[in-house]
């Protein structure tokens, strides 16, 4: 549940900001968009800032809300020291950075609907982090609760250090991709060009248990659109009815 919370708050708040700020809650996010060039490190800077702020207004008004001391502290689980938190935080917040690079920063058909992928990148990277680190994935939700509580911990640098590696791998994997001109390695994939399509079914099995037979449309399917100079789907008779009638059939070229 806690997971889904994160996921889902992100998503709402995203999809409500994205117009508007860019939608950036998170200073290692800011961090990797600098990194990238996407925003100048001026505005990453003035995001961090207000990011940082915004945090330890947060978790003091969850503070004033609710009733007995906050207890939203991120800390090492029980067994996991803090080179294990270290990679851990370093992982699933560069997962999450590249979620946002990929959906978000590139510019395609999906893109207005990055909050939906973005805000299930954090659900996925919190259900695996919130048992082991306490899951912070983002230096500000780390920093505001203890900023509010006034206990940091001695394990309170591993969620700086950890998200910002996060950050720049991120970043790295992600200029990588864009100097190996990732698009061209499986391209058309985000077109809606019907005629980008395989043009023709493989008639390659006309029986009922066949993938291309009776499954995929029915005996004998023939596919096609209607820009790209062939026929329309077209059903051919099967063989044995066309035995059975004596009838005389060629498939068209």
């Amino acid at each position: 549940f806690v997971s889904a919370g994160f996921g889902l708050s992100l998503l709402v708040a995203a999809w409500l900001f994205f117009r508007v700020s860019g939608a950036l809650f998170n200073p290692n996010v800011s961090t990797a968009l600098a990194l990238v060039g996407a925003i100048t490190p001026l505005r990453a800077m003035f995001y961090i800032l207000a990011q940082m702020v915004g945090a330890i207004c947060a978790a003091a008004v969850v503070q004033g809300l609710m009733p007995g001391t906050l207890a939203v502290n991120t800390t090492p689980s029980a067994g996991i020291n803090k080179a294990q938190a270290l990679f851990i935080e370093m992982f699933v917040t560069s997962f999450l950075c590249f979620a946002v690079l990929m959906l978000a920063v590139e510019k395609h058909r999906s893109t207005p609907f990055a909050p939906v992928g973005v805000g299930i990148t954090l659900f996925a990277c919190e259900l695996w982090s919130i048992p082991l680190t306490g899951g912070a994935v983002n230096t500000a939700r780390a920093f505001g609760p203890a900023v509010a509580s006034g206990h940091f911990g001695p394990a309170h640098w591993v969620y700086w250090l950890g998200p910002t590696l996060g950050a720049i791998l991120s970043s790295a994997v992600y200029i990588l991709a864009k100097r190996s001109h990732y698009w061209n390695l499986a391209p058309d994939q985000d077109h809606t060009d019907p005629r980008k399509s395989p043009c023709d079914v493989p008639l390659t099995g006309d029986g009922p248990s066949s993938p291309t037979g009776a499954s995929a449309g029915g005996p004998g399917y023939r596919g096609s659109y209607p820009d790209s100079g062939t026929v329309m789907m077209q059903r051919e008779p099967d063989p044995a009815v066309r035995a059975e009638a004596g009838q005389n059939f060629h498939r068209q070229p």
